[in-house]
């Protein structure tokens, strides 16, 4: 794999997150009944990030889970004969909350929809959002982020990688071919 460029540094990951923050509260005119899940690997410490962030603004903690999609993925069989389940952690109810789905990556829209189908096997919530920190294009499924840190335009021959400090040591984005 051959590192092209990095997209984003470690301030850029923080204004991409701040600036999330400030959408999430805007739409939702405030925090209320607002809940985050990040999406697991690493859509679990950006979910943490934002919340943190929305803390700092709003002075009112957001209840913040995360969801393992690994048995909703629809391509479990080729990736894996024996998956590793990290489990979901949702302490929380998020019937008739605002459900906000946080990942990485937006990409072909299918880890999306594992999740949201786990989601609706926990609860019922008012609503599902999509919060990213980077869309890369390349939709397979009809899934849209609400909220966008970067727009990369991509060949799907590129990757692109997400390294946070609390899953990897360092905070970037970088496109890989």
């Amino acid at each position: 794999m051959i590192e092209k460029a990095q997209l984003m540094d470690e301030k850029a990951i923080g204004r991409a997150i701040t600036r999330i923050s400030h959408e999430i509260i805007e739409r939702n005119k405030g925090i209320e009944d607002v809940v985050l899940v990040g999406i697991k690997t690493r859509g679990v410490p950006i979910a943490h990030r934002i919340s943190k962030k929305i803390e700092q603004i709003e002075g009112k903690k957001v209840n913040t889970g995360e969801i393992d999609i690994t048995l909703y993925r629809d391509d479990l069989k080729e990736v894996d004969v024996d998956p590793v389940i990290n489990g979901s952690n949702i302490d929380f109810d998020i019937n008739d909350k605002k459900v906000i789905l946080v990942d990485d990556v937006l990409y072909t829209g299918r880890t999306v929809r594992g999740a949201l189908d786990a989601l609706m096997d926990i609860g019922r919530p008012k609503s599902i959002q999509l919060a990213v920190l980077v869309d890369r294009g390349h939709r397979e499924l009809p899934v849209r982020a609400d909220y966008v840190g970067k727009n990369v335009p991509t060949s799907n021959k590129e990757i692109i990688c997400v390294k946070l400090a609390e899953t990897d040591k360092e905070d970037c984005v970088t496109i890989n071919e």
